[in-house]
C-alpha cells in the first residue's frame, strides 16, 4: 500500500526530508541479516510504500510540499537532489511569498482556503500516481502557524476528498520552555481540530527528543537537524514493512507476553486486538535488532492537560485573542476547542 505525505511548514518539512532520507538510506543499505530474495521483497515493499514509479535515476519521493515561505521548500528540494540517491518531484511543492508568521487563524482562515485548490490539486496528482492508495501521512508542527493552522485545515480537506483513506497526523509537540508566545493557543486549536477529522495522532515531544541526543546520544551541542534526525529514524522504523507475528513465537524467551496483560487494557478492548506485534526479519539502517512501540496510552495525558492549562490562564485573561479574531476565529471557536480537548483528557484520564 501506498503513503502520499504531506510535509506542512518549516517543521514538517525539515522532517520529511529526513524521514525520506532514512528510508532511502536503508533500502540502499547492505544487510545480512535475511536472505537476498527477503531484502528484494523489503526493497519493492518501501519503494511502492515511499517513493514513485517515473522516469528518474533515482527514486522520486511520494510527497507534497507545502509551505509559506519559499526558502524552506527551496532548501528541502535542494537537499534531497544533492544526496543522489532520491529526490522530490519538482511539481509537487506549493509556497507562496507570504508567510503566515506565528498565527494559526491566518493559516487556517486565510491561507488555507485561499490556497485549498492548488494544494488539493498536488494531493490529487500523487494519489492518482498510487496504484494501491493506503492514505495520508501529514507532518507538521502544532506551535508554527503555517504547520499548525494550515495543517489542521488540510487534514479538513483531505477527510472530505478521501473519506475512506487512512490519515495520519505527525504532530511535534513544543518544547516546554516555550518557542512562541502562542503557542499553547496554537496547540489547542491544532489538536482539537485534527482530533475531528484525522484517524490517528502520532505525538513526538521536542522534550523527550532532546533528553535522547542528550543522554543516549552523547551529542553536546544539539541542532534542531539532530533532533529531526532521531524523530524520523523512530517514523522510518514504525513504516518499515512487516509483516504479524504470532504473538511470541518468532522470540526465543517471549518477550511481549506481557503487553498482552488484560489488566493494562480497559474492559471493552479485547487484550488480541489491544495490542499487535510486527515483525521483519531484516534491520533497519544497520541495527541488528531494535523495536518501536506505538501505543494509545495515558502518557501524553499531563503534557496536554499542561497545554490546555496554560491556554486557558492566556484566554481567560483575554491575551493575544484580537491576533486570532481579527482572521475569524471568534472567541466561541476557542471555548469548542477547549471542551474537545478537556472530553479528551477526561477520556483518558478514566482509561
Amino acid at each position: 500500500m501506498s503513503i502520499v505525505t504531506v510535509q506542512l511548514g518549516q517543521c514538517g518539512n525539515q522532517i520529511g526530508h529526513e524521514v525520506f532520507s532514512a528510508v532511502c538510506s536503508d533500502v540502499h543499505g547492505t544487510h545480512g541479516l535475511c536472505s537476498r530474495k527477503e531484502n528484494d521483497s523489503y526493497h519493492e515493499a518501501c519503494k511502492e510504500r515511499f517513493f514513485c514509479e517515473e522516469e528518474s535515476e533515482v527514486p522520486v519521493a511520494r510527497a507534497v510540499l507545502v509551505d509559506m515561505e519559499p526558502k524552506v521548500i527551496s532548501q528541502t528540494l535542494s537537499m534531497a537532489a544533492r544526496s543522489g540517491s532520491w529526490r522530490y518531484n519538482d511539481r509537487s511543492q506549493f509556497c507562496q511569498k507570504q508567510g503566515s508568521g506565528n498565527n494559526w487563524a491566518n493559516g487556517y482562515s486565510v491561507h488555507g482556503p485561499r490556497h485549498k485548490e492548488a494544494i488539493m490539486n498536488l494531493v490529487q496528482k500523487e494519489a492518482e500516481k498510487c496504484d494501491r492508495l493506503g492514505g495520508f501521512f501529514t507532518i507538521m508542527s502544532m506551535a508554527g502557524g503555517t504547520g499548525s493552522g494550515l495543517g489542521a485545515f488540510v487534514t479538513q480537506c483531505l477527510r472530505d476528498a478521501f473519506p475512506t483513506s487512512f490519515i495520519l497526523n505527525h504532530v511535534i509537540w513544543p518544547y516546554g520552555t516555550g518557542e512562541v508566545i502562542v503557542q499553547n493557543y496554537n496547540s489547542v486549536l491544532t489538536l482539537s481540530h485534527l482530533y475531528q477529522s484525522s484517524d490517528a495522532l502520532l505525538v513526538h515531544e521536542n522534550d523527550v527528543v532532546h533528553q535522547i541526543c542528550a543522554q543516549r546520544m552523547n551529542i553536546k551541542q544539539i541542532s534542531f537537524r539532530d533532533v529531526n534526525r532521531v524523530i524520523a529514524h523512530q517514523l522510518g522504523s514504525v513504516f518499515q514493512p512487516a509483516y504479524t507475528a504470532a504473538g511470541g513465537s518468532c522470540y526465543s524467551r517471549n518477550p511481549l507476553g506481557s503487553f498482552q496483560d488484560p489488566s493494562l487494557y480497559t474492559s471493552w478492548i479485547n487484550p488480541q486486538d489491544a495490542f499487535n506485534a510486527w515483525k521483519t526479519p531484516r534491520a533497519f539502517n544497520k541495527y541488528e535488532k531494535s523495536a518501536s512501540l506505538v501505543s494509545n496510552s495515558q502518557f501524553l495525558l499531563k503534557p496536554l492537560d499542561n497545554v490546555v492549562g496554560k491556554a486557558w490562564n492566556m484566554f481567560a485573561s483575554k491575551a493575544y485573542i484580537h491576533q486570532y479574531t481579527k482572521f475569524g476565529i471568534e472567541e466561541e471557536d476557542f471555548l469548542d476547542s477547549f471542551t474537545a480537548l478537556e472530553q479528551v483528557i477526561s477520556s483518558y484520564t478514566s482509561l
